[in-house]
């Protein structure tokens, strides 16, 4: 509460689960997905106070490392929340679970789902008509 992600930092914010698929989760999957949460809260808070306390002060190599892992600890725990709930994921929409450089602040899954799920289903129709060409042993798609 006292350390609060500043509004022209909401990259930040800890991203909720999106509601469509909370409600297929079931609830040892919530809980360690809320455990996840809270532990990124502290994160946040503490990448907070940190940035705060070296507001006017020009910041030294270590001090920017410390950020920096920070920062990436915040990244790869978001990584591992998406990778948690791969399991539920038609096969298909699996590909929503992996790295992608960048976190959308708001939902752990993006803003925009449905438009996310119409185009993997599109790409998977695409392919889904298509056959492997083999070539010796070496199958190529």
């Amino acid at each position: 509460e006292l350390y609060k992600t500043p509004r022209n930092c909401a990259s930040l914010e800890v991203p909720t689960v999106n509601p469509s698929i909370w409600a297929s989760m079931i609830p040892s999957l919530r809980a360690q997905e809320m455990r996840f949460q809270k532990i990124l809260k502290l994160i946040s808070a503490a990448i907070t106070a940190y940035g705060r306390q070296m507001e006017n002060l020009e910041m030294e190599k270590i001090q920017k490392d410390t950020l920096g892992l920070l920062c990436n600890s915040f990244y790869e725990i978001n990584c591992m929340r998406k990778m948690a709930i791969r399991p539920i994921f038609h096969p298909r929409f699996a590909s929503l679970c992996q790295e992608s450089g960048v976190q959308a602040p708001g939902y752990l899954f993006g803003e925009n789902l449905p438009k996310q799920l119409k185009e993997l289903d599109e790409e998977a129709k695409y392919f889904s008509g298509m056959k492997p060409f083999v070539f010796g042993q070496k199958r190529y798609f």
